[in-house]
Parts: C-alpha cells; sequence; structure tokens
C-alpha cells in the first residue's frame, strides 16, 4: 500500500473512529462543554503554526490520521503517511471554521516532488501591494519546501518546484534533521526562517542543531548562510516571535537521560532564548511549557507556537487528549490554546499552565452573515469533508480558482454548537442553510442552550433524490434573542438521515 492509499484508508477509518456507531446517539469526545481545548474534537491536528490576518488566527497543522494493521486494529503513528496540511480558524478562539487540507506533497499535492509535509510554518506579506501567503512545511526531515496562495486558506501552487533547503543549503550541512521551519517577517520586512532539528551522537547538551537564515524578498529563496542558534538541550519545533523589541526563539528540549544542572531545561519542555536581533547573539532563558504528560497523563513530543490576537498573546500548542479520549494508541495529536504572559519588567515569559479549560471567547457570535457549516464550537458525532475539487489544480487555471469548500457531515442525533451567538435586540425572523441529503428525509433543529434546550426553528429536508443536488432550506424563528449557545440538531429518525451542511444565516427580524 502506497503512501495515498494509507493516507485515504486512515481518512475514512479516522472518520469512522471520531463519528462512532451511527446506530448509537452521538456523543461528544475530546472537547467536552464548555472546555475550549482542544480546539476541534472532529479530527486530528498537530505540529501547530499560527499566522493573524485581518484579526483572525490561522492555524496550519500536521494531518495526524489513524493507522491500522492487517486485523484494522489502531496502531501508534508512524507519521510516514502524512502528506497533507490541516487549516482551521477563529475569530474569538472557541468556535472554529475547518478550512479542510492542503494537498501538500505526493502526486497529487502542489509539491510532487517531496513525500511528507510535517510541522507547517505560514507567513504573510503585501507585495507589489497584493496580498501573498507562503506555506513552508518539512518533507519529513530531509529538507524545507515553501507553497503560496493569494487567501490564507488557498489555492496553493509551488512557486519554485523544488525544496527550499536542503543539505545543499550553505551552514546546514551537519544539521540532523532539516525539518520544523517558524518563520519571522520583521518591522523592515526583512523575513527569516527557522528551523532545524535532532541530537548528534554524544551531544545532548549542545546539539547545535537549530538554524537562523535570511529570506529572499520573494520569500521563497534563502540568502547568505544559515547561522547555528546555541540552543541548551535542543531537540526540535523551532519557534519565533517578537515582543516589545525582544525576539523570542522557543524550541522543544531533548528527551536525553542525563545528568542536568537546574539552568538546563527538562527533557521534553518548551524552552526559551531571547535576542535584540533576529539572528543572534541569544541568551538562554529558561522553560515556559512542560511536556504534555505533566497535564494530561499523555507524554510525547512538545510542539508549539505563540501568537498575539488583540491585545493578549496565545500559545498554540499539540497533546494527545482526544487520542486517549478515544481508548487509541498513541501519537494522535490535537491543538490547544493557552495565555502566555510576560513579566513586565524583565520581559521573561511567565510559565503556562496547560488545561481543558483554554482561553476566554473573545466576542459574540454574529449569526447574521453567511457561516460555514464546518464552524463547529462542540459538536457531538459530527465530521468534515471537502466539497469540492483540488484547490491547487484550480489554481494552475490561474489565481481566480478559489480555495477548497467544506462542508459539516451530521448523522441521525449529531450536533453543532456555537457559542455565544448574540441575536441582538430585535432577534431573528428566519433561518437558511444550504444542504445536500444523503439519506432518508429529516429535521435540522435549531435550539438554545443545549441539544434539547428551547426550540427556536425546524428545517425540514426531504430525502436525497439521484444526483444529491445542493438546495436552500428554511424556516422562521421564533424566540430567539439576546446571546445564546446555539444548537445545530439532526433529530433522529427511523429514515437513517445523512445530511451535507455548507452554509447557513439567520435574517434579522
Amino acid at each position: 500500500m502506497n503512501n495515498e492509499t494509507m493516507a485515504q484508508a486512515g481518512e475514512q477509518k479516522t472518520e469512522a473512529g471520531l463519528t462512532g456507531h451511527l446506530q448509537h446517539t452521538p456523543k461528544e469526545i475530546g472537547k467536552l462543554r464548555p472546555n475550549a481545548n482542544p480546539l476541534m474534537a472532529h479530527k486530528f491536528g498537530a505540529d501547530p503554526y499560527a499566522l493573524v490576518f485581518n484579526n483572525r488566527v490561522y492555524l496550519y497543522m500536521t494531518s495526524d490520521k489513524l493507522e491500522y494493521d492487517a486485523n484494522e486494529i489502531p496502531q501508534k503513528n508512524s507519521y510516514q503517511s502524512i502528506n497533507k496540511i490541516t487549516v482551521i480558524s477563529s475569530d474569538d478562539l472557541i468556535n472554529w471554521t475547518d478550512h479542510g487540507e492542503i494537498k501538500v506533497a505526493g502526486p497529487e499535492g502542489a509539491a510532487t516532488w517531496a513525500s511528507q509535509s510535517w510541522a507547517p510554518a505560514a507567513a504573510h506579506r503585501n507585495l507589489n501591494g497584493e496580498d501573498r501567503f507562503y506555506l513552508y512545511f518539512a518533507n519529513n526531515a530531509s529538507g524545507i519546501g515553501v507553497l503560496s496562495a493569494p487567501t490564507p486558506i488557498g489555492p496553493w501552487t509551488d512557486p519554485i518546484g523544488k525544496a527550499l533547503v536542503t543539505r545543499e543549503t550553505p551552514g546546514v550541512e551537519d544539521v540532523t534533521w532539516l525539518f520544523d521551519p517558524a518563520v519571522l517577517v520583521d518591522d523592515d520586512h526583512q523575513a527569516y526562517l527557522y528551523f532545524g532539528g535532532g541530537v548528534p551522537e554524544g551531544k545532548p547538551e549542545r546539539p547545535d542543531t537549530a538554524r537562523v537564515m535570511r529570506l529572499g524578498k520573494d520569500m521563497v529563496s534563502v540568502e547568505g548562510k544559515a547561522k547555528i542558534i546555541p540552543a541548551p538541550f535542543m531537540f526540535e519545533n523551532s519557534g519565533i516571535h517578537k515582543y516589545d523589541n525582544i525576539y523570542y526563539y522557543t524550541y522543544c528540549s531533548n528527551f536525553f537521560q542525563v545528568e542536568r544542572d537546574e539552568d538546563s531545561p527538562p527533557p521534553g519542555e518548551i524552552a526559551y532564548m531571547t535576542s535584540a536581533q533576529p539572528m543572534g547573539p541569544w541568551t538562554y532563558q529558561g522553560t515556559i511549557l512542560k511536556n504534555p504528560g505533566h497535564f494530561f497523563g499523555i507524554g510525547g513530543n512538545n510542539h508549539h507556537a505563540i501568537f498575539p490576537l488583540g491585545n493578549e498573546w496565545y500559545i498554540a500548542y499539540h497533546a494527545q487528549t482526544l487520542c486517549q479520549a478515544m481508548d487509541i494508541p498513541e501519537g494522535y495529536r490535537s491543538t490547544h490554546l493557552n495565555k502566555v504572559q510576560y513579566e513586565e519588567t524583565s520581559g521573561r515569559i511567565k510559565a503556562i499552565q496547560a488545561d481543558y479549560e483554554g482561553v476566554d471567547q473573545l466576542k459574540s457570535f454574529n449569526p447574521y452573515q453567511q457561516v460555514s457549516g464546518s464552524t463547529i464550537g462542540w459538536n457531538a458525532g459530527v465530521i468534515t469533508r471537502q466539497i469540492s475539487g483540488s484547490g491547487s489544480e484550480q489554481a494552475e487555471q490561474g489565481e481566480s480558482a478559489k480555495p477548497d469548500e467544506v462542508a459539516s457531515v451530521m448523522h441521525e442525533g449529531s450536533w453543532i454548537a456555537i457559542s455565544r451567538v448574540d441575536f441582538g435586540q430585535k432577534g431573528a425572523a428566519s433561518f437558511t442553510a444550504t444542504v445536500c441529503s444523503q439519506g432518508g428525509s429529516c429535521t435540522l433543529e435549531l435550539r438554545l442552550g443545549r441539544e434539547d434546550g428551547d426550540l427556536i426553528g425546524k428545517v425540514h429536508i426531504p430525502a436525497s433524490a439521484e444526483g444529491q443536488e445542493w438546495m436552500e432550506a428554511s424556516t422562521s424563528i421564533t424566540g430567539a434573542k439576546h446571546e445564546h449557545d446555539l444548537y445545530l440538531v439532526l433529530k433522529p429518525s427511523e429514515e437513517n438521515p445523512c445530511i451535507l451542511l455548507n452554509q447557513w444565516m439567520f435574517e434579522e427580524a
């Protein structure tokens, strides 16, 4: 079985595992109300990297998929079949829109020369008056590639047709692992790429495998020679951000069982160094986030990204909490968020407490706009599916091509919850959804507060006909005023209903 076939099989079985047996009442798993972590419970997502654009954060993640043996028993994640990047976004940090997967590597990917896509990083530049977005990814540990797009969600193309960083790049010849990129676009628009990892034999204390180098003005070339970042006990996961004119290089420490002094990072923690310049010299400061095992009872590698949104700073990191809730073998990661705080006088980062509670919702949700059906606060029995052709294939026909659309797949009894929906003083008068029936006739109920809360409307959806065409289905709304959690519930039925929910919107009274 080749990597693409393995990935497709893993995707189908992951969906089956997350939705559960459809003859039973769907239950929420992983992300439990009112908790905000993990960010999503309908799929996995590892190695998060954050890009903030127009007051919205986009998280790019390694697309972990369940792997099975010949007897259909889930196995530990080998990471060998991962060739896609998952993208989600939010402007309130509780309700997340799933934008699907970017086909990065392999025969169907934008970068056909690559075999894997791990641990992405993303950046935005305005070049010649146009917004451009760049996605850097690791082709296993052998090199780093780059894709570009006109929007944060695509469509993505390969601008150079080869790896950006290879063993031939000056200054990286002795780097053990050429992976885990991070990128900083400084205030003067000069961009820098951080990457590397691994531990040469006998050098756990000073591996010297972290690197930084300049990116060209085009963002798809490198300049000069990579410089060593002398990170103590370096292992992997370069991170970079700038706060109050200080550059913070963050990374995961290695797991070697050797004697460490009190000024060295413990195994598997997020450590950091600071500098007055983006390429150093660097001063080691300490650790900020313990291994996930300390907080959640299941360990593994530690991977993070730090970013600002509004007036606050946050850390995205992964932990195997959904995997643990599903009671499957280790290796499948899920992204979490917690706050980052700094000491006012020294600029040091305070210790971060990882938890299930997560962060506060930044603002109320506006229902009087087109909302993607793949926008989810919490859910039970829901998965998502890309419903249009490959964005990279469309992009070959010109920049006017649009990214793939994503819909939620709902079966009988499943529900989607949206947190803190503000219907306003006047309230809502009607609701319209774009849906595609995949089974028997059904009713999509709209409820407040809980899945069995106050009923404000019913959308009747007929059984699927040949061709399974998209349709608009509407209902009048009563009793929806002020702020409530909104539940979209596919009512149980004997007709085995299933729908694709593409988008929805309320109209104000």
